[in-house]
């Protein structure tokens, strides 16, 4: 899906990095001391790693559990960035009304997700599957949002996006020691992202807050959600080891609200179609990671399928006919 021409609060590794809610596009105030493609590869590095920590977070920790966590650190990562820029909470009800449900779509329910398909795929399916958002995105565009229009190019790049994901999924071995369950949540979790930014785009453009102060609200409120729904199907840990729980701290801290930061940073400095390229980074850092640290196996449709998923959702990004 194009980048969104509505801004929209911060969601996680996703498809399309667009510009954020209320911020002043093409403003600049001073030059970071990081230069913007060091940025950009620490933005890849903390994203593609995602998939990895919810794996180790969900060896000791259910999966409500490890996205409460998520959510927590990096809720507490943006309060402390908006006490000291002194960041005002938005005041209309109406704003944290839509903001709940941009909270479940974007952060409670996608997060949640991936760390139930976790228990039963591997973090490099994971990664692969959250690579086909933009394909999602497209396609409920194309019904939701009247000023998108198709073109050949996109429509090509939606065909052959879901070519990759059946070459992934190895679709011609009749989808042979799949786990159906997990991969369904893995790429319902994907099609959460677009369902928000739509929401979103439609409901939150113009609410006049600052981008820090949505989006350390919609946190809040994905928290909240998460905190009320955890202790309904969860029992207290009688534990807390240290590795599992050093990834869910560094899944919300880092992976929630320190790239969140960054993205938005990006976004300010060399525009939303530079920053959105980040996305086609995130499975193959996720892929390398499950690989190399988990020991995950590695069949050759799987590399093959995640190209062709990104080469379609390169295509869907092309520019748009009004």
């Amino acid at each position: 899906m194009s980048a969104p021409t509505a801004p929209r609060p911060a969601t996680e590794p996703s498809a399309s990095p667009a510009a954020p809610p209320g911020a002043p596009v093409g403003t600049s105030a001073r030059r970071p001391a990081l230069d913007w493609r060091l940025r950009f590869a620490a933005l890849s590095l903390i994203w593609g790693f995602s998939f990895l920590l919810i794996k180790v977070g969900t060896d000791a920790y259910a999966p409500f559990q490890v996205t409460l966590g998520r959510l927590l650190s990096g809720t507490a990562v943006l309060a402390v960035v908006m006490a000291v820029k002194r960041e005002r909470l938005p005041r209309s009800a109406r704003t944290w009304g839509h903001l709940t449900v941009a909270a479940f779509f974007l952060n409670a329910l996608p997060f949640s997700l991936f760390a139930y398909a976790e228990l039963s795929i591997p973090s490099t399916l994971a990664g692969i599957c959250n690579a086909t958002s933009p394909l999602w995105g497209m396609a409920l565009s194309l019904v939701a949002l009247s000023e998108d229009r198709p073109t050949r190019r996109r429509v090509a790049g939606l065909g052959l996006g879901f070519l990759g994901v059946l070459t992934v999924l190895g679709a011609w071995q009749g989808f042979s020691g799949l786990d159906f369950s997990g991969t369904a949540m893995a790429l319902l979790a994907s099609l959460s992202y677009p369902v928000g930014w739509i929401y979103v785009r439609r409901t939150l453009a113009g609410s006049g807050a600052s981008t820090l102060a949505l989006t350390g609200s919609q946190l809040f409120l994905g928290t909240v959600q998460l905190a009320v729904v955890t202790p309904l199907f969860t029992t207290a840990p009688g534990s807390f080891p240290a590795l599992p729980t050093l990834a869910v701290v560094a899944l919300g801290a880092l992976g929630t609200g320190l790239a969140v930061l960054l993205q938005y940073g990006l976004v300010n400095e060399v525009g939303p179609t530079t920053a959105q390229m980040v996305t086609y980074f995130i499975p193959v850092i996720a892929t390398a990671a499950g690989v190399a640290v988990l020991g995950e196996r590695l069949s050759w449709n799987t590399p093959v399928g995640a190209l062709i998923v990104l080469a379609g959702a390169a295509l869907t990004q092309g520019r748009r006919r009004a």
